[in-house]
């Protein structure tokens, strides 16, 4: 079981885990099951970019045992496909590139059984003040 939470009801309904998570840096782990085919039979774009998108994020969003949660939305983000989604999970790493007062930039890639690089995309988020974190 991971030390973090995933603290996202969307993703947790995904079985998303946070494997690692650190300044900088967020690794999610999603399992590939029939819920998230196609009709190819290959992993869902949608649960991908998600991911994707997730990993990104939280890359910007790490907190300190003991600080404030951090949160974020994003603003905007590319995906690029790059093979199928074939396998038993997917694990997603995302990596801030810069990080301002109010944006970040981030990017992520999405990667199937640790052996095929499937996607990347790259995003513009933004923080999101404490106070209306919870509205």
């Amino acid at each position: 079981m991971s030390q973090f939470a995933v603290d996202n009801p969307f993703l947790e309904t995904l079985g998303v885990s946070v494997a690692q998570w650190r300044d900088g840096y967020a690794e999610l782990v999603m399992p590939i099951d029939a819920s998230k085919l196609n009709r190819q039979g290959v992993l869902q774009g949608g649960a991908i970019a998600t991911l994707l998108d997730a990993a990104a994020g939280y890359a910007g969003l790490f907190a300190e045992a003991g600080q404030p949660a951090r949160h974020g939305f994003t603003l905007s983000l590319t995906t690029n496909y790059l093979d199928k989604g074939l396998g038993q999970f997917v694990r997603a790493k995302g990596f801030l590139e810069r990080g301002g007062r109010s944006i970040f930039f981030a990017r992520a890639e999405a990667w199937v059984d640790d052996r095929v690089l499937i996607a990347s995309a790259q995003g513009t988020f933004k923080y999101v003040k404490p106070a209306a974190a919870g509205k």
